[in-house]
């Protein structure tokens, strides 16, 4: 009996376009050899190169379905790593591994097919099926880093109250464990991971909305129980701090906080906001901020206000 020969590259990839994820980890497995070789030898031996490799990795599940000439992939998937590598040398600080390479990859500007709409959100599912899979400790730092805009290794230190080599090793052991847990669920049916981040959207929304109005509803009031605790620069030194009365003395003092994005797993919350202030104040508040929510049975157990480093 003739062997059967293994897919091509070509195979493969069309496969994965059409939303068969299995088919995407084959590829990254073939390829990872490869990558690697790319990275070592712009970055030499040590963590930035195995940095440049997970981010690759990640940026790929991302963005298969822009691969355009599929025979190809596997120079695709080089250049990848090539300028997250090269985007790590430049850089004088860190910037995040999914979304940073998206100009270098431009879309088709028809109008989305069906079946691209599709595959791109299996992907996202799969993403997020698998990143809940993470323990707590692990996804928090690679929420942040990859899906929110607090993304240096600083910012992201100073959020977890953790050193930054912390941050480092946390991420490294994040992204490998995903690159398991992805391989391990490829064939599996995966939530929608859209209807969680519009129910938190939808939260935010209103959880601000009742704020200003000095009365939060029923049912967002009871998601910010009395043993809810603030953490952080809005915290009061040496005594348990509830968020509310914080909330409405910055609402006091005329700032006013507008949604800007959202990231949202089973039990860590991210809402980054745009802040204004009054004319003519004082000590105004930062022009963004995030609030950082860690959530038993959806209530808030705790909330850390984040203020990020502004675009340089």
């Amino acid at each position: 009996m003739t062997p059967l020969s293994p897919p091509t590259d070509e195979e493969l990839t069309r496969r994965a376009q059409a939303g068969e994820t299995g088919a995407l980890g084959l590829l990254l497995a073939r390829h990872q050899a490869p990558m690697r070789a790319v990275a070592l030898s712009l970055l030499g031996y040590g963590p930035d190169a195995e940095d440049a490799m997970q981010d690759a990795a990640l940026t790929a599940l991302r963005r298969i379905g822009d691969v355009r000439d599929p025979a190809a992939v596997g120079a695709w998937l080089r250049a990848i790593v090539r300028n997250s590598a090269r985007m790590r040398l430049r850089a004088t600080w860190e910037t995040p591994g999914l979304d940073d390479l998206d100009h270098l990859y431009p879309c088709d500007h028809e109008p989305s097919h069906p079946e691209r709409v599709v595959e791109r959100h299996a992907m996202r599912d799969w993403i997020w099926d698998a990143v809940e899979e993470l323990p707590q400790r692990l996804r928090l730092v690679l929420m942040l880093r990859h899906f929110s805009g607090i993304t240096s290794y600083h910012e992201i230190a100073a959020a977890c109250e953790i050193p930054v080599g912390t941050v480092r090793s946390r991420l490294n052991q994040a992204r490998a464990k995903l690159a398991d847990v992805l391989l391990s669920t490829a064939e599996q049916a995966h939530d929608d991971a859209s209807v969680l981040t519009e129910d938190s959207r939808q939260e935010a929304l209103v959880t601000l909305q009742g704020s200003v109005c000095g009365s939060l509803p029923r049912e967002i009031a009871e998601l910010w129980p009395a043993e809810t605790e603030l953490l952080g620069r809005l915290s009061r030194p040496g005594e348990r701090t509830h968020p509310i009365p914080a909330m409405r003395q910055n609402l006091d003092a005329g700032v006013r906080q507008h949604l800007r994005h959202v990231v949202a797993s089973r039990d860590i919350t991210i809402w980054e906001m745009d802040v204004t202030n009054p004319p003519g104040a004082i000590s105004p508040c930062p022009p963004t901020l995030a609030w950082l929510m860690v959530r038993s049975d959806r209530r808030v157990r705790t909330l850390r206000v984040v203020f990020p480093e502004p675009t340089r």
